[in-house]
């Protein structure tokens, strides 16, 4: 199939581009990341992104996997941040999202593991707090994000930032979404033994990042797709908040675009 890449005007100038399959969109994204990077090594310069899990970001990560082993791009300069993870969660359970980072990207790229950072579903209650503003610090020494990778939850939620969150929030301990644990069911052979909570980035970290990707795939998301860029700016559906942003693209398949 040809790749058809629409480019939409939003009202408040944030680009929309629709792209046939979820293929060439995950390819148009990674050539975006890998162009961040490449221009920061230009300059000798750490290249900051925040990264996202779940089924959306997979392509992404194939084809960053691709262009390093057979086009030489070099991960040496990149420092990551990754959204989020369940709590509680050992990092070497199959559900943690150490693994599935591991799994898809980090275990066949040259980033070194000391610029990994991935919220720790381990901590005792009492500590996450300080982890959390220790999370945010450490963003903030880098100089803050240069890119953010986001899917969309069918919540509307951006990282685990379910409906109600506000939109200074910060890195926190949130309870998840009924939706959202139904969605995760298959991977824990069951929606109850999905975690109730999770450790996330905030809104607020999130829309500091210097230039932001949603990428949305497949018909499942259409409803929420369409909820997130036309619907009216509101915590109970946060992706909303991103219609306040210049620096964001909207990076959407056909079937998920379908309703716009």
């Amino acid at each position: 199939m040809n790749r058809k890449n629409i480019v939409l005007e939003h009202s408040l100038q944030q680009a929309i581009k629709i792209y046939s399959n979820a293929d060439d969109a995950s390819v148009y994204v990674a050539n975006k990341i890998a162009q961040i990077i490449k221009t920061k090594q230009e300059k000798g310069n750490l290249a900051v992104l925040g990264l996202a899990t779940g089924s959306t970001p997979k392509g992404v990560y194939k084809e960053l996997v691709r262009l390093h082993q057979s086009e030489g791009l070099s991960f040496q300069n990149v420092v990551t941040f990754n959204l989020d993870e369940y709590y509680p969660m050992h990092p070497v359970e199959d559900q943690s999202y150490v693994s599935f980072m591991k799994h898809n990207l980090f275990n066949h790229i040259d980033v070194p593991k000391n610029q990994i950072h991935i919220p720790d579903g381990t901590l005792e209650l009492n500590a996450i707090q300080a982890y959390c503003d220790l999370y945010e610090k450490k963003i903030a020494d880098f100089g803050g994000l240069d890119m953010q990778l986001l899917g969309i939850g069918r919540s509307g939620h951006i990282g685990f930032n379910e409906p109600g969150s506000l939109q200074g929030s910060m890195t926190r301990l949130v309870q998840l979404d009924d939706i959202t644990r139904k969605d995760a069911a298959d991977d824990f052979g069951g929606a109850e033994h999905v975690p109730t909570q999770a450790i996330t980035m905030g809104i607020q970290t999130i829309v500091q990042a210097k230039q932001i990707f949603l990428l949305a795939l497949s018909e499942r998301k259409a409803e929420i797709i369409k909820k997130a860029l036309k619907g009216e700016i509101s915590p109970e559906v946060p992706a909303t908040f991103l219609q306040q942003l210049e620096h964001v693209e909207y990076v959407l398949d056909q079937k998920a675009a379908a309703l716009l």
